[in-house]
């Protein structure tokens, strides 16, 4: 290089851009340089030999050795040079280049662009959408409607039955009909029952004089009264019977149907009002007719056999099968509630099995056991011989509707490999859940069959059934399943499902590895599945940090490693063993597995972990005591003396030993237990909505009565928003996907994973209100539900269902409830705080509880002292109360669990007022919060003080 290039690479220059050396810095290094030097409308192109050309928007001055790159100016002609190259060479569009101690020249539109979007990681921000300034509020989105429907299988169209006889129709005609009434949508609701009205006792009363009148004449005069008796009481039942009709459903129509929220009587406890009742007197005119006119009845009713049973042998189907009438089962439930005079209504539409149970049972006033099982033999021998004719339809129609057996009528359309209409057929009958899943999986519909599964908890059982048929589809129904788990967010129930295969067991890696960055028990329950799986070092080191840890031994996951590690060995023998020694070791320092597991099941594990354990080690080793459980008596904390910097309006405890904390506008945190942030995320939220399984929580930002809803990925600590919803509460924890929402029109679920909400079930609605805040736990939901009677009345019940079903399991009528002064609890119980005691104690808080069980101490009145001026606080069946504290300055919070006699811990929150405390049961834990920016966590006993800390900036 002469002394003249030399100067030229040391002086100042005007460049217009410059060449970035890729193959000798790197890519990563040449696009943070171009990063740092970007202006709005810079270019990025590539060169034949791999290097880059950065374009400036505007030239710049600068020093060519401190430039990102070798300098780019502009020529006399119009042309770019590098430093270094023969400016001559170039025109205007081109570039001349130095490569190899000669000029190159490049025609610049020809280079390949370069678009530096690709490499930023957006991963990490939040978007905000802008809204106008002056825009008013926030608009919620439209909600989309995806409810479950009961199946409604028609398979009469197949059939192509002709009108019916004109002897069939004289035979049946002006008699009354046993009617076919569906049930209720598949819409989980469930309606009290109507009441007769004064009118219709009034007329019913007339009439039962009018007939004892007549009953007079006749034995005076000579008049014969079973001509006047029979059409008066016939008339009269048949009337009282489509009042009945009006009502809800009850035995005499179709089954209730086995969508969630349709409660019967057995499931109910307390008083019930949603049985159908009995029409007035109808048993009594049934009995008064048949004393009169038994044989014109029963002669009717005879031929009537005679003649079905004659289509039958003569094999005139199309006759038969529609003046068949249903045979009812041997449950009570099934039978009519009254007598019925009549005669069925010939069967109209094609012969197909249908989804729901027909209401008229062959069950009448004059037939018996004997016509029963005549009828039964006779249908069975229909449906043998119509299947071997090939007609499928009809011998599924007799199988279903007419024998009442939906089983064999599936069993019969799945050898004939129609499995969707044997799976609808399943479903609209309520058979096995595991049956319908794995008859909707086999007849390809894969997502109504993974809805159907979470819906009734039959994923195993489907798995297992499907299994022994098919191991493939069983297999793929397996990762299904998983794959429903690790979009809710519960990465270890994913794992643990591929788990149980092993040939899936390599392809858990991923989830395995999220549910460690979780931390806590669920990164203790998955240290062992890698280490099984021949995991490295750096897991055999992190397993043998919480081993040898110190802290609770159930928060720190101490406990539950040493259970997993001696039901899953390590791979590697000497990782085994030294793992297994320090589980050992674990258990005595703990005096066992923290008490999670029985006495048996505690001493086996913990002989399985000395086999493997280092010999010499295992000797030494004392057997694990378990300390004496202390006496019960109440436990006092005291939260921090001084207020936080920054409000709290929600926090919870998670299983790592975190606090998450919604602090409003000023976004969510991540503390540790010592209160110093771990992450923070620039979301509103004041409201936190915690997965079960603790990977996920929902971000709720409330204006008015529009929700903001984000979601947080915790093992990745990534946010996304999710939608804007219009609700009046949103219950505060879900299993990671079906989100509990309530508002004025009832109680809404929504699919937290479709793009837009999406509603897959609803509950209550119309004539039923909810009262209160809705309470859940991951296997029930409570609340108190006022329901509008026909006269008027209100009713107000406390109901508690199942989940994830929505099955109705009981209906309560409280002994007290007071708006604002009672909470319902998940088990199904009420608490009333009663602040004006019938004692006339003035400082004294009295509970009333109300509960399916008897109490726990009748005829005790348990209490509190102080006056609370608010209801009770209410997570899942965790409870608080507040009361000033004893000097007036503070908030005592009295927690409880369950429906117990008295509260089993007190917080105190120093300098704090009693209207903004708060309490969530997550992970193990329980935790207060006060809007002053403290929290404090105990575990669920309130023995144990797990964190105390303050909020603050920074």
């Amino acid at each position: 290089m002469s002394a003249t290039q030399g100067a030229a690479f040391r002086a100042t220059v005007t460049a217009t851009g410059f060449v970035l050396d890729v193959p000798v810095i790197g890519p990563a290094e040449a696009a943070e340089r171009a990063i740092a030097s970007w202006q709005d409308g810079a270019e990025l192109r590539q060169l034949p030999d791999g290097r880059w050309l950065f374009v400036l928007a505007a030239p710049v001055e600068i020093r060519a050795d401190r430039a990102p790159g070798l300098p780019v100016v502009r020529t006399d002609r119009g042309a770019q040079a590098a430093v270094g190259a023969d400016t001559r060479t170039a025109a205007a569009g081109q570039l001349a280049v130095a490569t190899g101690g000669m000029t190159v020249v490049h025609r610049i539109a020809a280079l390949t662009e370069l678009d530096p979007a690709g490499w930023l990681d957006l991963s990490g921000i939040t978007l905000h959408r802008p809204r106008p300034a002056d825009a008013t509020g926030h608009e919620a989105e439209p909600v989309v409607e995806a409810l479950p429907r009961r199946p409604e299988p028609d398979l009469r169209a197949a059939a192509g039955i002709a009108p019916r006889s004109e002897r069939a129709r004289r035979l049946t005609e002006g008699t009354p009909a046993g009617t076919r009434r569906r049930a209720a949508p598949f819409a989980g609701r469930f309606r009290p029952a109507s009441v007769p009205g004064p009118w219709a006792l009034a007329a019913a009363l007339v009439v039962l004089l009018l007939l004892l009148l007549l009953l007079l004449l006749a034995a005076q005069g000579g008049l014969h009264g079973g001509a006047l008796l029979l059409p008066l009481a016939a008339g009269l039942l048949v009337l009282l019977r489509k009042r009945a009709a009006g009502a809800v459903p009850g035995p005499e129509g179709a089954d209730g149907g086995a969508g969630a929220g349709t409660a019967t009587p057995a499931a109910e406890h307390g008083p019930s009002r949603g049985r159908a009742r009995r029409p007035l007197f109808g048993a009594l005119l049934a009995r008064l007719a048949m004393r009169t006119a038994g044989p014109l009845i029963q002669g009717r009713h005879a031929r009537y056999l005679r003649e079905l049973t004659r289509a039958f042998e003569q094999r005139r189907w199309e006759d038969a099968l529609r003046d068949a009438i249903r045979l009812a089962g041997d449950r009570s439930a099934e039978q009519k509630p009254w007598l019925s005079l009549g005669l069925p209504r010939r069967y109209e539409g094609a012969l197909r099995p249908t989804s729901q149970a027909g209401g008229s049972g062959a069950v009448s006033p004059l037939s018996g056991r004997t016509v029963h099982e005549h009828l039964a033999a006779l249908y069975q021998r229909a449906a043998e011989e119509l299947e071997r004719a090939g007609r499928i339809d009809e011998a599924a129609f007799v199988l279903a509707d007419l024998r009442g057996a939906p089983a064999e009528a599936v069993a019969l359309l799945v050898r004939h490999r129609r499995t969707a209409q044997a799976a609808e057929l399943a479903e609209g009958r309520d058979l096995g859940a595991d049956l319908v899943v794995r008859l909707w999986w086999q007849a390809g519909e894969r997502e109504r069959a993974v809805r159907t599964a979470y819906r009734r908890a039959a994923f195993a059982p489907a798995v297992e059934r499907l299994a022994a048929d098919d191991p493939a589809s069983a297999r793929e129904l397996r990762v299904a399943w998983a794959a429903h788990r690790r979009e809710s967010g519960d990465r270890l129930g994913a794992a643990e499902v591929l788990w149980a295969d092993e040939s899936l067991r390599p392809s858990a890696v991923g989830d395995l590895r999220d549910a460690v960055a979780l931390g806590g028990p669920t990164r203790s329950r998955a240290l062992p599945y890698l280490l099984a799986l021949g995991a490295g070092e750096s897991t055999r080191a992190l397993a043998l940090a919480v081993l040898e840890g110190d802290g609770h031994p159930a928060t720190t996951g101490r406990s539950a490693l040493a259970a997993a590690l001696a039901e899953l060995p390590a791979a590697d023998p000497a990782q085994d063993r030294e793992l297994a020694t320090a589980a050992a070791r674990a258990v005595v320092r703990d005096g066992g597995f923290g008490g999670t597991l029985g006495d048996r099941d505690a001493g086996a594990r913990h002989q399985r972990l000395l086999k493997r354990a280092d010999p010499l080690v295992a000797a030494d080793l004392a057997r694990p005591s378990r300390t004496a459980p202390a006496a019960p008596h109440l436990t006092t904390h005291t939260a921090a003396d001084r207020s936080g910097t920054l409000p709290v309006l929600d926090a919870a405890l998670l299983g790592s030993g975190a606090v998450l904390v919604a602090c409003g506008q000023a976004g969510v945190r991540l503390l540790t237990a010592d209160g110093r942030t771990k992450a923070r995320w620039d979301v509103p939220a004041d409201q936190l909505v915690l997965a079960d399984h603790g990977g996920v929580a929902m971000l709720v930002a409330g204006y008015g009565r529009v929700r903001e809803v984000s979601r947080l990925d915790l093992a990745t600590r990534s946010v996304r928003r999710w939608t804007t919803l219009r609700s009046r509460q949103i219950v505060p924890s879900f299993d990671g996907r079906h989100l509990i929402t309530a508002d004025d029109d009832g109680i809404t679920v929504l699919d937290t994973l479709a793009p837009r909400p999406t509603v897959v079930w609803r509950e209550l609605g119309g004539a039923e209100r909810l009262v209160g805040r809705l309470a859940r736990t991951p296997a029930g939901c409570t609340g108190v539900v006022s329901s509008s009677l026909p006269d008027g009345t209100q009713v107000v019940e406390l109901w508690r269902w199942d989940l994830p079903g929505w099955e109705l399991r009981s209906r309560l009528r409280p002994d007290a409830f007071s708006p604002g002064r009672s909470a319902a609890l998940a088990a199904g119980s009420l608490l009333t705080a009663d602040r004006q005691p019938a004692d006339g104690s003035p400082d004294r808080t009295v509970l009333h509880w109300t509960t399916e069980g008897p109490p726990a101490r009748p005829g005790a009145r348990p209490g509190i002292e102080g006056v609370a001026p608010h209801g009770p606080i209410v997570d899942g069946d965790h409870w608080t109360l507040a009361v000033p504290g004893p000097d007036g300055t503070g908030v005592l919070l009295h927690t409880g669990a369950g429906a117990g006699y008295a509260p089993t811990a007190t917080v105190f929150f120093p300098q704090a007022d009693t209207r903004a405390p708060g309490l969530r049961r997550h992970a193990d834990a329980v935790t207060h919060w006060h809007r002053s920016g403290r929290v404090l966590a105990t575990t669920p006993d309130g023995a144990t003080l797990l964190a105390n800390l303050r909020v603050m900036v920074g």
